[in-house]
């Protein structure tokens, strides 16, 4: 099935009777060439890659929920190539351009929206890191541009900015960046690793991993034992646990993030808008909601929902920033599992175990990075050798010191993370 205008006229005068599934719902084999556990965005995107870059197309996605029931559906849906870092910088700038052609890559409409990213910067110690940040991403090949505070109030007039904590002096624009629509990623990948032969696997829960003489074999899951020489561990806030079932344990932890939808507005904010003192950023939708978002609950949790203090912190900082906000009702809040390393950026490497592989990591990233990710996760598993683009994103770096990064500047004393 192709979706194109003329089909979708077709199918609005015949009744929409011809729609056919966007993926089949097969019953596990007894053994693949390589199993994906987690089916969100990174998970599906590495089949995906596996299938269309590889060839690689009898592979297994084991969801142990329904496809896209983790953080792919539970984020702010923002897209963006804003880092400064190297090693960050060049994966998220590759990550952009594939999500600027993903809807045709995939015939699949992702509603990327690029409306552009402010970053709001409050002071001249900021202003002079901002520039920093936005000569390193100009180098890059990406854009970037500082915005003094008059431009700035003629952008977006209804931010407050003569705040007695937080001023408003300016921002770093960076106009390619923007919003997808999280569902819809799942659902393309989904469709497109389906059309080349890829098996996803609803409902089937994997309980165990198989390794005999330091290599895996396959998995146990509540559906029956499945047979692999090669297998992935894209699972995002579970990693951990999943890690376990193989004897590893990884300088994970995982937290929830909080995010906020209000009833539907007016056109009122035309992009992102990041208030890093505040830790508040906010977007609308395209029906009409302001979706936002703050910092993490810090407390160790596997929920998928938030607790009322931190949702108290999140709304006071948007009220700070924007007080208009305050005559929004909110409609719902959901909360996604973050795997946060303790560098702030992402793992993406060969286990020890042989033919066992892991994609962890995103802390807050996750979502831009899916395009990318899979890229460098089945080119991994293809080849056995890292991509260029995410070589530094290696688990060692923990114990070696070699090619840390600190992103988050978190620091490099993982027990203090």
């Amino acid at each position: 099935m192709k979706f194109s205008a003329f089909r979708i006229l077709k199918e609005g005068l015949t009744g929409n009777r011809g729609w056919t599934p966007h993926w089949r719902s097969p019953d596990p084999k007894p053994a693949y060439d390589a199993i994906i556990i987690g089916g969100g965005g990174h998970g599906l995107s590495t089949a995906y890659y596996l299938a269309k870059n590889h060839g690689i197309t009898n592979v297994a996605v084991l969801e142990k929920g329904w496809l896209g029931s983790g953080n792919i559906g539970r984020n702010t849906t923002i897209v963006r190539a804003n880092y400064f870092l190297p090693g960050n910088s060049e994966f998220y700038s590759y990550s952009l351009k594939l999500w600027e052609n993903l809807e045709q890559e995939l015939n699949y409409n992702v509603m990327l929206s690029q409306r552009g990213i402010l970053s709001l910067l409050h002071s001249d110690g900021q202003f002079d890191t901002a520039a920093r940040r936005g000569n390193s991403m100009l180098i890059q090949g990406d854009d970037a541009r500082l915005i003094r505070r008059d431009e700035l109030r003629e952008m977006v007039p209804f931010l407050d900015y003569d705040q007695s904590r937080f001023p408003i002096k300016g921002a770093l624009f960076h106009p390619r960046g923007g919003t997808a629509r999280h569902d819809a990623v799942a659902w393309g990948y989904a469709r497109g690793a389906d059309r080349r032969g890829v098996d996803l696997i609803q409902n089937c829960e994997v309980t165990g991993i198989d390794i005999e003489n330091g290599k895996v074999t396959g998995v146990q899951t509540t559906r029956g034992a499945i047979k692999a020489p090669k297998v992935a561990i894209v699972v995002a806030g579970r990693s951990s646990q999943v890690a376990a079932m193989a004897g590893m344990r990884l300088p994970i932890e995982s937290h929830v993030l909080q995010a906020f939808v209000t009833e539907g507005l007016k056109p009122i904010v035309d992009h992102v808008i990041s208030f890093g003192m505040g830790h508040f950023y906010v977007s609308q939708s395209d029906k009409g909601g302001l979706v936002f978002g703050g910092d993490l609950d810090f407390y160790a949790s596997y929920a998928q929902r938030g607790n009322l203090p931190t949702v108290e912190e999140v709304l006071r900082a948007g009220m700070t920033l924007m007080p208009a906000l305050g005559k929004a009702k909110i409609l719902r809040s959901w909360g996604g599992v973050m795997d946060m390393s303790p560098d702030g950026s992402p793992i993406i490497d060969k286990a020890e175990t042989g033919g066992l592989f892991l994609n962890c990591g995103w802390c807050y990233g996750g979502f831009k990075a899916v395009p990318a990710s899979g890229v460098a996760t089945a080119h991994l598993m293809a080849t056995g050798n890292h991509h260029d683009m995410a070589a530094k994103y290696r688990l060692d770096r923990f114990r070696t010191g070699y090619r840390l990064m600190d992103e988050e500047a978190s620091g490099s004393q993982h027990n203090l993370h």
